[in-house]
């Protein structure tokens, strides 16, 4: 049985993935070029606690670097790959557009053109909630309108499901597309709001709350990302017969379906923690939306999955990781 390709295997959802295929019986290939991005510790972290299953692969590597690339594709026999490697961030994208032009568009023009000669049998990606930018219907549904992002990080993830429809059309890859809504969980990500604001209620230090905490965001927690992608993988679409542009692509929202506020989420680490927040007000950052909101319908009908953890739970989950990696 040929390994599964992880791109991203260092970062957070890129191990939970790994673990998960891991703990399922199949050999896991991992990448991941280990950036600065975030504290270069915590995904060795990762990594390490991925290396200690023997179905797993680890490689240095950059997945704008195509002939790196290519020659990975040589060394292994992939049939399935699930490329999370991605400069995530849509403030950060302000500041170093470059950094998302490498990661987000090379990489991925990088990885479809080794999928397609390799023949893949499946590609699933990475995309985001982002994408909807500034659309006001809600819940968001695959079939909305999608081109008014509001960040250069969002045009990114945009590109990309364009990218995998033209690879799908033009060479019969069968990609998948998922946009994730605001995942979280235990090993996540230090530019994060949850994980910021649970550092500072516990160092006691201020937050900044911007929109006056008004803005809400579908939470979704990790292994319920994990789970639909675990059913997906082997689950490639087909092209549909006689449709116009009749493509074996497809693009799924992942999310809960229950959008909390920021100040929710305040509240609940606040009772879960025991103190209370030091609060700053701040004005909408740009770039930033006003709500995300997912209808995983199509997810449910299709796996007979959708996420479900309540973000009270999942936070829990979070915390208690929290203090213990780092003895507080």
């Amino acid at each position: 049985m040929s390994p599964v390709l992880v791109t991203g295997a260092a970062g957070f959802l890129g191990m939970h993935v790994a673990r998960r295929l891991l703990d399922a019986g199949h050999a896991v290939v991992g990448i991941d070029e280990v950036n600065a991005y975030y504290d270069p510790s915590l995904k060795e972290a990762r990594v390490a606690r991925l290396l200690a299953h023997p179905g797993f692969q680890f490689e240095r590597m950059d997945v704008a670097d195509a002939g790196a690339v290519s020659a990975l594709f040589a060394r292994h026999r992939f049939e399935r790959v699930v490329h999370l490697a991605a400069q995530a961030g849509v403030r950060h994208s302000l500041k170093d557009p470059f950094a998302y032009d490498r990661s987000n568009l090379a990489g991925m023009t990088s990885m479809l053109e080794a999928c397609r000669h390799a023949g893949v049998a499946h590609l699933v990606y990475a995309s985001s909630s982002s994408v909807y930018g500034g659309n006001t219907k809600v819940p968001f549904n695959e079939d909305d309108r999608v081109d008014t992002p509001v960040s250069f990080y969002a045009a990114t993830k945009r590109a990309n499901e364009l990218m995998a429809h033209t690879y799908a059309h033009l060479y019969g890859l069968p990609a998948t597309g998922l946009r994730f809504f605001t995942v979280y969980g235990p090993w996540g990500r230090p530019d994060m709001a949850y994980w910021m604001f649970t550092d500072a209620i516990l160092s006691g230090r201020p937050i900044d709350v911007f929109g006056d905490g008004l803005l809400s965001r579908d939470f979704t927690y990790c292994d319920d990302v994990v789970t639909a992608i675990e059913r997906l993988a082997w689950m490639p679409p087909a092209a549909a017969v006689g449709a116009v542009a009749a493509a074996p692509h497809r693009i799924l929202n992942v999310g809960n379906s229950a959008p909390h506020t920021v100040n929710e989420l305040i509240g609940t680490l606040e009772s879960l923690i025991g103190r209370q927040a030091v609060r700053v007000s701040k004005p909408m950052p740009p770039g930033d939306v006003a709500c995300t909101f997912a209808d995983s319908a199509r997810l449910a009908a299709l796996t007979g999955f959708r996420p479900t953890t309540a973000l009270r739970d999942g936070l829990a989950a979070f915390v208690g990781w929290f203090r213990d990696y780092h003895g507080r």
